[in-house]
Parts: C-alpha cells; sequence; structure tokens
C-alpha cells in the first residue's frame, strides 16, 4: 500500500493506494474514491475517514481522505460565523485534480475518480459535483456517493452546518442549496443513502437531491434505510464505542455503492 500525507493548501489528503503485483497485475489501474468526512463542517470525523477508506480497499478501490478546512467559531445562539466558503470546496477541487495528474503514480483511472461524502462532507462532495465546472476537467469527479449528506439551505437544512459555510453572507445561501444547482450535462451519476430516521439531517434533503437529479436524467441509486441515526458510517463496531451499538441494517450500504460505481463505471480497473 502507498500511504502518503499529502498537504492540499491548508488541507491534508491521506492515501490509501494499494499495491500492484506482477502475479496479478502489474498495471492495475483502479477507480479512486475521495472520501470528506462529516462534522458540520465544524471539524473532520475520524469516524468515516480511514475506516471508510479500508473498507472501500477491501472492495478494489484505492481511497484518500480529504481532512479539509473547517469553521472553528464557537457556537452561538445567534449563528454568527464568519464565511468558510467556498474554501472546502476550493481543496476537495484540487485534491481530485491532484490525484488525476498523478493517476499513473498512484496507480488510479483519471476517468474514475468518485467524491464521497458524509453529512457535512457529502454536502462538500455534492457541491463539487455540481460546481466542478468553475475548476475544470482536472477537479471533475466522475461519480459521488453521498452519505446522509446535507444539501438544502431552505427550511430542512442543518442549519449549523449551513451557517458555518456561509457565515454571515446570506447571498451564498442559494448557491449552496444544491438541490437547486444540479445540471443534467454536468452533475455526474450519483449514490446516495440515509435513514428515515435521522434527527440531525431529514431524509428529505437527500430527496430533493435525488429528485433535482431524476428531474435532469442524471443516473441515480437512492437506498432509504427504515432505521438508524445520523452520522453511522458504516455501522459497525469498530467506527464506535463501547457504548454505542452497532446499526446492522446500513451495513450492506458499502456493497451497494460499489454495485452503483460497477455499473457505471464497467469495472472496478
Amino acid at each position: 500500500m502507498i500511504y502518503e500525507e499529502i498537504p492540499i493548501g491548508d488541507a491534508l489528503l491521506r492515501t490509501y493506494i494499494l499495491s500492484n503485483y506482477s502475479e496479478i497485475d502489474a498495471g492495475r489501474r483502479r477507480a479512486f474514491i475521495m472520501i470528506c468526512p462529516g462534522g458540520a463542517y465544524r471539524f473532520c470525523s475520524n469516524r468515516e475517514a480511514e475506516a471508510v477508506a479500508i473498507r472501500f480497499n477491501s472492495l478494489g478501490y484505492n481511497c484518500g481522505v480529504l481532512f479539509y478546512s473547517t469553521n472553528h467559531d464557537e457556537y452561538n445562539v445567534g449563528n454568527v460565523y464568519s464565511t468558510l466558503f467556498p474554501k472546502p470546496l476550493d481543496e476537495l477541487a484540487a485534491a481530485v485534480a491532484y490525484v488525476r495528474s498523478n493517476s499513473e503514480s498512484l496507480n488510479t483511472d483519471p476517468n474514475k475518480i468518485v467524491a464521497m461524502g458524509f453529512s457535512a462532507g457529502g454536502h462538500l462532495a455534492a457541491s463539487l459535483g455540481v460546481m466542478w465546472c468553475h475548476y475544470g476537467e482536472l477537479s471533475k469527479p466522475n461519480a459521488l456517493v453521498l452519505c446522509y449528506p446535507v444539501i438544502t439551505s431552505g427550511p430542512l437544512a442543518h442549519v449549523e452546518s449551513i451557517r458555518r459555510l456561509v457565515g454571515t453572507n446570506e447571498a451564498l445561501l442559494d448557491k449552496v442549496s444544491l438541490e437547486k444547482q444540479v445540471s443534467k450535462d454536468d452533475t455526474p451519476p450519483t449514490f446516495i443513502w440515509t435513514t428515515r430516521t435521522d434527527q440531525s439531517v431529514p431524509y428529505e434533503n437527500s430527496v430533493m437531491f435525488v429528485r433535482a437529479l431524476e428531474c435532469n436524467n442524471v443516473p441515480v441509486r437512492f437506498k432509504l434505510y427504515e432505521e438508524g441515526g445520523h452520522g453511522l458510517s458504516l455501522g459497525t463496531q469498530e467506527v464506535y464505542d463501547a457504548s454505542r451499538t452497532p446499526v446492522k441494517a446500513v451495513q450492506d450500504w458499502p456493497e451497494l455503492a460499489d454495485s452503483f460505481l460497477v455499473e457505471v463505471f464497467g469495472s472496478r480497473y
């Protein structure tokens, strides 16, 4: 495995690149998954980082975890924060461009790069999916995998995530309401999953994005689990402490995402 820590501006990219072997295929070029952990744009959760990368390594993917810039302003009742946007998006765009530009040394197929995100990280990944044109083809994700994502800045918004992102710049609210930014020619195929009982980011966030994708004839697959709350990650004990019970109902989502990506790409490599 090629494990590296690569500065991307003020962000950090950690790579988990599977090695090639002449006994198997010395020239194998795998799909790459860029993982954006959640954390309400306040921090990047380790529960949605390395363990997820290792899980998708086991399915045959190269992975990277992007620890992007977040807003550490103290929470306050008035939701008054400094403006973070577009810094995390700039960093994600640069990280994808880095992987595509260095795809040969990273054993990666430059046409099979996935932006995956959890919660606020899902908002970040989806933001690149609908706004990559501002950065150019090198930053284009070929597919999205969104896990209980923050999507809207409207009435069903996860207020803390949105406010930490836009701060006092109200003019940005429409721009970061991603269901309004989907386009049929530019938004990549998308896999989304969430839970009906998510009390932090209402499942309707995902439904809004799914409907926007469908209206624009963008390939989408949506899995709505009937149980489980927010921040489930893999749903396994590996990502929980001893006080939290695994959520078996959602543990198949990596295989479902893999099935979708294989359908989109034709193969993992």
